[in-house]
Order: C-alpha cells, then sequence, then structure tokens
C-alpha cells in the first residue's frame, strides 16, 4: 500500500524545521508532500536548502485548510493520503499499525491514531484525542477529551474502534473516497472540515476507526489559537454548516435548538468579560445564515444511512451532569 504523508503549509518554516526531521525519520516507505498555502515567508526556499528530497506543491492561493489540500492532493498519486499537521511529532513505525487496518479491511475508508499532546505528552490533545463524535445538535467531543476536559493517557485507548470522524491534525483516508467524496467542503475554510467529510462519508457507507497502536504528538492551535474569536467564529459556524448539511431529522428543529444553546454559550463568554469570543459567535450566525440556501441544497444531495449520535446532548452531560470523561457518558 502506498502511502503518501501531505503536510500543509502556511508561513510555518519554524514548525516544519522543527517536525518535519521526526517525519522523514520515522516514515520510511511512504513518499512525503509539502504542501505550501502561499507562503509569504521563506518556507518554500528553507524546505529546497534543507530537505532537498522532500515532495514540495506550490498552491497559488491560501484557501485554509479545506482548499489548501483539495489543490494539493490532486498532485498526489497514492492509495493512501495521510494528511498530517505540521506541527506534530511522528513516533517510531507510526504508520504500520493504520497500514495494515487498510491492509485487512477493505471497508475502511478512514483512520485516525491516538493523538496526544506534544508540551503534556501523558495526556490527550483536544483536536482528537482517541477519536470523535457528535451529539444531536452537532456539538464534537472526542474519547479522552470533552470540551476543554483532556485525559490522561493511561493506554485505556489503546484500541482499535469504529468512531465518528477523525481528526485533520492526523487523518488517514483511501486516495479513491477522498475523490469520491469530492474532497474538502472549501465553504469552511478551516476547522470541522474534517467532521463534515467524515459525516458525509457515513452517510455514503462508510467505515471510519481509530487505531490506538499508532501515536502520534500533536501542539495544536500552531496556525489560530484557542484564545482567538475567529476560531469561536470558525468552530461555531462551521459545526452549524456540517449539520444542515447532514444530519438526519427535522433540521429546523434542530437549528432553533442550537441558537438557543449557542446564545447560552454567548452569555457565558460575556460573564467570562470575553467579548471578542461573544460577538464571534453572533458574527457566526449571521455567516451560517447567509450561507443557508447553500447549505440546503447541499442537504438535499445527502442520504443519511445511519444514526450519527450516540449522546443527545453532550453540553448537558458535561454541564449539567458533569460527566466529564468519556467512559463515564
Amino acid at each position: 500500500m502506498k502511502i503518501a504523508v501531505v503536510i500543509l503549509n502556511w508561513n510555518g518554516k519554524d514548525l516544519l524545521k522543527k517536525f518535519l526531521p521526526s517525519v522523514i525519520e520515522h516514515s520510511k516507505g511512504a513518499d512525503i508532500y509539502v504542501a505550501d498555502n502561499a507562503s509569504s515567508d521563506d518556507s518554500v526556499a528553507f524546505l529546497k536548502s534543507n530537505f532537498p528530497k522532500i515532495n514540495i506543491i506550490q498552491n497559488k492561493t491560501n484557501g485554509g485548510f479545506a482548499k489548501g489540500y483539495n489543490d494539493a492532493l490532486q498532485h498526489i498519486n497514492a492509495d493512501v493520503f495521510c494528511l498530517l499537521n505540521s506541527d506534530v511529532e511522528v513516533t517510531t513505525d507510526w504508520l504500520l499499525p493504520v497500514g495494515q487496518t487498510f491492509d485487512n479491511n477493505p471497508e475502511i475508508a478512514i483512520v485516525q491514531p491516538k493523538i496526544l499532546d506534544y508540551n503534556r505528552k501523558e495526556y490527550f490533545e483536544y483536536a482528537g484525542a482517541a477519536g470523535g463524535f457528535v451529539d444531536k445538535f452537532g456539538y464534537p467531543y472526542c474519547r479522552g477529551r470533552i470540551f476543554n476536559t483532556l485525559e490522561k493517557d493511561t493506554e485505556q485507548y489503546n484500541d482499535e474502534t469504529p468512531i465518528f470522524w477523525a481528526s485533520g491534525a492526523c487523518l488517514f483516508i483511501r486516495s479513491t473516497i477522498f475523490k469520491a467524496l469530492n474532497g474538502f467542503d472549501t465553504s469552511f475554510f478551516a476547522h470541522m472540515e474534517e467532521i463534515d467529510l467524515c459525516w458525509r462519508a457515513k452517510n455514503k457507507g462508510y467505515e471510519i476507526v481509530y487505531n490506538g497502536n499508532s501515536t502520534i504528538y500533536h501542539v495544536g492551535g500552531a496556525t489560530l489559537s484557542n484564545t482567538n474569536p475567529k476560531k469561536t467564529f470558525l468552530n461555531f459556524r462551521n459545526s452549524l454548516f456540517a449539520l444542515v448539511k447532514n444530519a438526519k431529522g427535522n433540521i429546523l428543529v434542530l437549528v432553533l435548538l442550537r441558537l438557543v444553546m449557542d446564545g447560552i454559550a454567548g452569555i457565558k463568554f460575556l460573564v467570562e468579560l470575553k467579548f471578542m469570543h461573544f460577538i464571534a459567535i453572533i458574527k457566526a450566525h449571521i455567516s451560517f445564515y447567509s450561507h443557508l440556501p447553500e447549505l440546503l441544497k447541499k442537504r438535499k444531495t445527502t442520504k443519511s444511512k445511519t444514526k450519527y449520535y450516540q449522546r443527545t446532548s453532550i453540553v448537558w452531560d458535561y454541564f449539567v451532569n458533569r460527566k466529564k470523561i468519556y467512559k463515564s457518558l
């Protein structure tokens, strides 16, 4: 099986300098690509000087995570694409368990490894942890991470199990499936486009699994920090995008309930004096409603084949019932 490890870069020279060597050292047999998203720093010149054997793809514009990968992957021939963030340290033989999963299970389309925190290596990392899910209202959560509560890794998730979505920090997908799904939805720009991709894959009957025998360490927030209101905007807006496009059931009721729940989140930001995050939620909803006609058209082409949620409300479970750990759900 031919695996292409593809790192999307935007003005990330320092990250490439720090993390690319581990990818090269531990990815024997795979082709390694850096897809540059029209960087304004000297990332490309740095790569050509210091890593002359690395394949470089230069996108003409910075279309964000979604368009950046869509553009770059058109130029790559492989059985499996590994979409890897530039702020990731990989480990010895990290590709082997994933390759075996694909080899042994032709029905599996997407695989995610265990994602631990680079700065606290005994803990799971926010973006994906041990595999993701969404609740009825489209709020995401993970095994090993619910909202901002991160579990310590005690090998409790050293398994191979079905999940609903795989993290874009490190997502393996069969190239044929990526093309069949027409890649990422570029209207997302960045954040949660991988949830939408996985949701569409699920709706077409494809399987997604987590393999805890492969481990990576992710810094997280290297491009856009959790404290940045733009991330709040993208997360709230894009989760609504994915919900309307893909969710089974009465979407009007779901959106109205989400409006109430997002409003409560906004009030929480106000109480915490995080005014820009409060405004970001308002802007997210304005942007969402402006895109609604387009989203409803996309929804018409989606035929759900599976129940998409295990929990009705992860918000209620976490904040009211105080269930902070995945296994307590």
